[in-house]
C-alpha cells in the first residue's frame, strides 16, 4: 500500500520547529531563504518588498507549521506560502495583475511550439531581466509557469482565473518576451 506521506530530508528539523525550537527554525530559514526570496522577487519585482514578504512568509510558516502534513515537500509547502503572500501583497497595492481576457482564442496557440527561438547569444540573466520588465500580469504568469513550475490549472486557481486564460496570458507573455529579447 502506497503512502501519501512525503519523505522529507528535513523531517527532524520540522519536528523540532513544531515544538517551538528557535534553532531549528533558524536552520530551516537558512536552508530555504534564498530560494524563497528569489520566488518572491520574481513576482513582486522589488528587492525590499521581496525581502519583507519572504520574512513574513517564514513567520507565517512557523506559526502554522502544525498544518504541514508532509503531503508535499516542505520546500513546496513553503513556496506556496511565499507565492500567495507575494500575490496578496500585489493585490493590497492594487496592482492590476493583467487585463485577463476570458474570450481570447487559445485554440491556435501551443506553448510547446518552436516560437521559443531566440538568438543563441542571449544569456539566462538577460532572459530573467526581460521577464522582470514585462507588465505585472505577464511577469506573474510567466514566472509561475516557467520559473516556479506551476501548471495552468494551478495558476488559474492561484489567480482566480480559468486555465485557458492562464494559457492565453502565458502565450501573450511569451510572445512579448521573445520580441523584447530579439530586439537586443
Amino acid at each position: 500500500m502506497k503512502s501519501n506521506r512525503f519523505l522529507n530530508a528535513h523531517e527532524n528539523l520540522i519536528s523540532q520547529c513544531k515544538q517551538g525550537d528557535r534553532k531549528a527554525q533558524f536552520e530551516l530559514y537558512r536552508l530555504y531563504y534564498k530560494a524563497m526570496f528569489n520566488t518572491s522577487y520574481r513576482i513582486v519585482n522589488d528587492l525590499m518588498d521581496a525581502e519583507d514578504i519572504m520574512q513574513d512568509s517564514f513567520l507565517k510558516a512557523f506559526r502554522y507549521i502544525d498544518r504541514y502534513k508532509a503531503e508535499v515537500s516542505f520546500g513546496a509547502w513553503l513556496k506556496k506560502i511565499v507565492v500567495n503572500q507575494s500575490l496578496d501583497y500585489l493585490r493590497k497595492r492594487k496592482i492590476e495583475l493583467s487585463a485577463f481576457d476570458e474570450d481570447f482564442d487559445t485554440a491556435a496557440e501551443d506553448e510547446t511550439d518552436s516560437s521559443w527561438e531566440v538568438e543563441n547569444r542571449i544569456l539566462y540573466e538577460e532572459v530573467i531581466r526581460e521577464i522582470q520588465r514585462l507588465p505585472d500580469g505577464y511577469r506573474i504568469i510567466i514566472t509561475l509557469y516557467l520559473l516556479e513550475g506551476y501548471d495552468h490549472q494551478e495558476i488559474g486557481e492561484i489567480l482566480n482565473i480559468s486555465a485557458s486564460t492562464s494559457r492565453s496570458q502565458f502565450n501573450r507573455a511569451k510572445k512579448r518576451l521573445i520580441e523584447n529579447l530579439n530586439k537586443k
